[in-house]
């Protein structure tokens, strides 16, 4: 881990960018580290714009939860389909996190499993998925 201080340094020697999804278009980023976070708020065209900056000696981590959706109504989560886009494609991975991953407060674990047992109970009724309990973004730290 970096020391806290050290960021502002490391921000202002281009070491470390934060740069807005709108920003990316045009750019290939080599022997970079890069990291999408909040991907469910991605349009399909978004998240394959992102992931085709991929350059040479470098590496991409894509962290979301498609259960937080933010996205207007009708919009599709570049989050909830680049995993069936993507499925069998080499040197790519994904991790599937749940309540058991949450490193909040012990009721936020639970409230993960109440709302993944609601929207199961929905899709059971209602014959159609609601929300896929996957992708969750994983923090540093222990679950309390």
């Amino acid at each position: 881990m970096l020391d806290p201080e050290s960021i502002p340094r490391l921000m202002q020697a281009g070491t470390i960018e934060v740069a807005p999804l709108a920003y990316m278009r045009g750019r290939t980023l080599n022997d970079a580290f890069i990291i999408l976070d909040e991907a469910q708020n991605t349009t399909p065209e978004q998240m394959k714009m992102f992931l085709t900056r991929l350059g040479f000696g470098s590496k991409i981590v894509v962290t979301g939860d498609v259960t937080q959706i933010d996205l207007p109504g009708g919009t599709t989560s570049g989050l909830k389909i680049v995993r069936e886009i993507l499925d069998g494609v080499e040197d790519v991975h994904f991790a599937q996190l749940g309540s058991a991953d949450v490193v909040r407060h012990k009721l936020v674990g639970d409230i993960v499993d109440a709302y993944a047992k609601w929207d199961e109970e929905r899709e059971s009724q209602s014959g159609q998925g609601v929300h896929a309990v996957q992708g969750r973004t994983a923090r540093a730290g222990r679950r309390r």
